[in-house]
This record gives structure tokens, C-alpha cells and sequence, in this order.
């Protein structure tokens, strides 16, 4: 059994920091991480599902081709990039998967929803650490119509279910011009050509569920935070977003892989700390109360800075 990776994308490569169109051709062209978290996350999904199914996992009618897609193209990945831990065995169309991490066989039709416990894109989704999301592309527009998001940086899927590209990024603290921009991009991403970015918040203790149905759960931690649990307490949030189109349904499908940092980890590494550090100095108060981090900035630079 290979053995999963320890991994963490740090993002920030300049002393300052801008919204821009970051997408860069994503190599080897797998959406899919298996880190040493893998186990914990999955568990942590399938938790949210159970319990929390009416926020964590959304499809319109006419998504299931989409959604079949989205088996096909995982699967594979998963069974091409790991196959020490992942297998599949189809003649025509009777698949047999095996998650070999998990131990799980599941056996079913591919096409036939019937033969599934859930939705297809929930079911490949229990598998992984991603969130997963899917566009589809009509009147030349993206509009969000299917997901699994069990750990949203607050945002939240029930709200934002069928909007378009602008709807959804309304709250983003970015002008116009760059968000059409992005858009246009988007529409423009051809099949067999993903790419990829990274995004970065900050907040408050290790959970990776911060959905805005669940503020009064992880909220009032912001305002806790103290010179003296600043270094275990605040993390540093970093979502790495792939893109991919797929090429029967034209939709877009959208992986995102979440990564925690607590600052006192960060601090570890001089370069990091520094950049971090000069981002949180110069950081427009806008952006930073988007991401999360006003009522603690202020107790992050100073640990930055007596750490360096």
C-alpha cells in the first residue's frame, strides 16, 4: 500500500497580496490528493453527510449525465494515479470499484442510478477529500447546479444552488472587470486541459465545516484568540481548486482540496512566516474581513514578529 503524502500548497509567493486569475495548467492533471488526512477527512465528510445531508449535498434535475461524468473521470483518476489503493473491474457496463484504503466493493451498473446508495457525484465523493462541485455551461454563462461541499469556507451551498458565476461571487471584494475576466476563462476551459489555484482565508481552530448554517458553532471563536493560544489557534486555510470540463455535458466539474496550517506550524518556516507576515501588514481591511481574520489580525503579526 503506497503511502499517502504530507503536503500543504502554500500560496502566497509575492510580500503582498491581490486578487488576480491564478489558474495555472494543472501537472500531472489529477484533481485527486491522497494526503495523511485522508482517513480523518473522509470520515468527517461521511459524518457531515449523514447528519447533515440538506446542506452538504445539492443536485438539479437533468445533472445525473453530468454526474455519471464525474464517476468516469474520478474513478479513473484514482485507479491510474494510486492503484495501490484503488481498483475497478468493468465488463461494459458493470463496474466493480474497490477502495482498498477503506476496504469497500461497491458493484453497480454505470449509467443506472438505481444501482447506487446515492447520487452518483455523492457516492465518488465519499471516496475522496475533495469537495465537488459542478457548472454547467448555458446562455454563456456557468451556473452552479450540483455539489458535495462538507467543508465550505463559508459559503454555503443550499443558498447558492442554481446562481450563476457573478451571483455567486458577489460577496468576493474584487472589481468587476477581473471577475469577467475570470468568467470568460472558464467558459473558455476545453476538455482534456484542466487547470488549476490556490485560495487562502484564515480562521479559528481546526474545523473544516465552516458552512454559514453552522456560524453559531465556530463563529465566536474569532474572538478568543490571545497572545498566548495564538500560535495553535489560528489557521491557515488553503484551498486548492482544480477545474476540469467534461466532455459529454459540457459542464464544468470544480475539486477542492482543503489544507490546514495552524500558525505556530506556519511559523516553522522562516520564508513562510516572513511572507505571511508582510501580506498581513499590508492586507486591505476589505479583503481581510472577507477572509475571516479582523478580529485577530492584529495577534497574528505580533507572534510573526517576535518569531522572527
Amino acid at each position: 500500500m503506497m503511502a499517502l503524502q504530507q503536503r500543504f500548497p502554500f500560496p502566497l509567493e509575492e510580500n503582498s497580496y491581490f486578487y488576480s486569475n491564478n489558474l495555472k495548467p494543472l501537472q500531472p492533471p489529477c484533481c485527486i490528493q491522497l494526503t495523511t488526512e485522508y482517513f480523518h477527512e473522509v470520515a468527517e465528510k461521511r459524518r457531515l453527510l449523514a447528519n447533515h445531508p440538506e446542506r452538504c449535498f445539492h443536485a438539479l434535475p437533468g445533472t445525473l449525465a453530468a454526474q455519471w461524468e464525474v464517476v468516469d473521470e474520478i474513478v479513473h483518476q484514482l485507479v491510474d494515479t494510486y492503484p495501490d489503493c484503488f481498483t475497478l473491474e468493468n465488463r461494459g457496463d458493470e463496474w466493480t470499484f474497490r477502495n482498498l484504503l477503506l476496504n469497500e466493493t461497491e458493484q453497480f451498473t454505470f449509467g443506472d442510478s438505481s444501482t447506487l446508495p446515492v447520487q452518483p457525484l455523492d457516492w465518488i465523493g465519499r471516496h475522496v477529500q475533495e469537495d465537488l462541485l459542478l457548472m454547467v455551461q448555458r446562455d454563456d454563462d456557468l451556473h452552479l447546479e450540483a455539489g458535495q461541499l462538507c467543508f465550505p469556507s463559508a459559503w454555503s451551498l443550499t443558498f447558492d444552488l442554481g446562481m450563476a458565476f457573478h451571483e455567486i461571487h458577489r460577496p468576493v471584494p474584487w472589481n468587476h472587470e477581473l471577475a469577467e475576466k475570470i468568467r470568460r476563462f472558464l467558459l473558455r476551459v476545453e476538455a482534456g486541459k484542466p487547470w488549476t489555484r490556490v485560495n487562502w482565508a484564515m480562521h479559528v481552530g481546526r474545523r473544516l465545516d465552516l458552512s454559514p448554517e453552522a456560524f453559531h458553532e465556530w463563529g465566536p471563536a474569532r474572538y478568543q484568540v490571545s497572545s498566548e493560544n495564538v500560535a495553535d489557534e489560528v489557521q491557515f486555510r488553503v484551498e486548492e481548486q482544480c477545474v476540469l470540463r467534461l466532455p459529454g455535458s459540457n459542464a464544468l466539474l470544480f475539486s477542492i482540496h482543503t489544507y490546514l496550517k495552524s500558525v505556530g506550524e506556519l511559523s516553522q518556516n522562516p520564508d513562510w512566516a516572513q511572507k505571511l507576515h508582510s501580506v498581513l501588514v499590508t492586507l486591505p481591511e476589505q479583503v481581510a474581513a472577507y477572509k475571516g481574520l479582523t478580529a485577530y489580525r492584529a495577534q497574528v503579526i505580533e507572534y510573526l514578529e517576535r518569531c522572527q
